[in-house]
């Protein structure tokens, strides 16, 4: 697993790891079904602390991101289907609001951050559209 790991962000080293491996999934880079490596193979990869990545698999089997299987290994988990729009909208919503944000102090207007998401959303369609084919 290749994880872009930066010691020196602000973000803690757990959720950067949270937040690459449900990229790569969500870029199909990891499929339903593929194992990924145990904590300890990860701790010896990365070189971090194994508490740090039992910190971020725990996360991610809460998320449904990934599924442990006692003596067989850890998986990525089939995606979900979230039946309760409202919520996963409202989960989705602080994400957004950082976003915008982010696009203010970047000098960037409504209009321009509009295209970026729809250039951006076009991007990961054809994404996905070339590896289902």
């Amino acid at each position: 697993m290749h994880l872009n790991i930066d010691t020196r962000s602000s973000i803690p080293v757990y959720q950067q790891i949270v937040d690459g491996i449900k990229s790569a999934a969500a870029k199909r880079i990891y499929n339903p079904g593929d194992r990924i490596p145990t904590v300890r193979e990860m701790a010896s990869q990365l070189t971090i602390n194994p508490n740090t990545i039992a910190k971020a698999y725990q996360k991610l089997e809460q998320e449904g991101v990934i599924v442990t299987m006692r003596s067989r290994g850890t998986f990525i988990a089939e995606r979900q289907n979230h039946p309760d729009k409202q919520r996963a909208k409202k989960l989705l919503k602080p994400s957004l609001e950082h976003i915008r944000t982010e696009a203010f102090h970047l000098g960037m207007e409504g209009e321009e951050l509009k295209q970026l998401v729809l250039e951006t959303l076009e991007e990961w369609e054809k994404e996905w559209r070339d590896i289902e084919k």
